[in-house]
């Protein structure tokens, strides 16, 4: 069993950027592919940006440019820099994993982009 645990979110100004770290037990972390989701409230869940384990990435066209996904292996951790924060970014923001198939979720944090 993987348990990803997300930290990072919180209010912020529109224009201002934030870093979501998500920490991932287990000793086979570099072999996942790993993502980034995001759910607003009454809208499905999205995903917003997602690196593999040869670290290529693919973003949605929403965050192109403005957010960075990244990884490192040897921490176990995989980031989300998020900048130039609009209000519409404002969502609940989920990590994600899988691994060979097997699909595990983080609780989720909350950013909120707000003046």
């Amino acid at each position: 069993q993987v348990q990803l645990v997300e930290s990072g979110g919180g209010l912020v100004q529109p224009g201002g950027s934030l870093r979501l770290s998500c920490a991932a037990s287990g000793s086979i972390f570099s072999d996942f592919a790993l993502a980034w989701y995001r759910q607003a409230p009454g809208k499905q869940r999205e995903r917003v940006a997602r690196i593999y384990s040869d670290s290529s990435t693919i973003y949605t066209g929403s965050v192109q440019g403005r957010f960075i996904i990244s990884r490192d292996n040897a921490k176990n951790t995989v980031y989300l820099q998020m900048n130039s924060l609009k209000p519409e970014d404002t969502a609940v923001y989920y990590c994600f994993a899988n691994w060979r198939g097997n699909i595990f979720w983080g609780q989720g944090t909350q950013v909120t982009v707000s003046s």
